[in-house]
């Protein structure tokens, strides 16, 4: 690896590193906006993975092709070049889906931790108050029983 690509890596290493810390962060101190770059980022991933699958949908022979150009001292090339065509793909697809399932419960565990904090900080939920202190919680007993008698129902009217 030449100092170029080492110096985007680290880069991107250093970039993703700052995200977490922000989803981090913004979910510690109740700040949605903070969480919205590594949602951003988990979209952008999925989105990624489901053009992998895509494509291994719509090009099966590349999975082949891939795999002849591997090094020869990869591990059980030779069995997995032996599997079916057809087979190897069905395989490869699986594991893309359950790996794209996995991805989509982690985007809306984020998301409902956004709108999480984007409500609670929203004026527009109730918050409930408990407190063992009785007293401004409940009115006072006599103020209760003293009120203004209540007036009887209204007669029974049979139709």
């Amino acid at each position: 690896m030449d100092d170029a690509n080492m110096c985007i890596a680290t880069s991107i290493s250093l970039l993703m590193i700052l995200i977490c810390a922000m989803a981090t962060y913004g979910a510690y101190k109740q700040h949605a906006a903070w969480i919205i770059p590594f949602f951003c980022y988990q979209i952008f991933d999925f989105a990624l993975n489901s053009l992998v699958a895509v494509s291994v949908l719509v090009y099966p022979n590349t999975i082949q092709d891939y795999l002849r150009q591997l090094p020869s001292n990869f591990p059980y090339k030779e069995e997995i070049l032996s599997v079916n065509p057809t087979c190897l793909v069905v395989i490869i697809l699986f594991f893309i889906s359950v790996i794209l399932a996995f991805k989509a419960y982690l985007i809306s565990c984020v998301w409902n931790c956004y709108r999480y904090i984007n409500n609670r900080n929203s004026s527009d939920v109730l918050v409930y108050v408990t407190t063992n202190d009785t007293t401004v919680l409940l009115p006072h007993y006599d103020d209760n029983v003293a009120g203004a008698a209540k007036e009887p129902p209204p007669p029974y009217v049979s139709a």
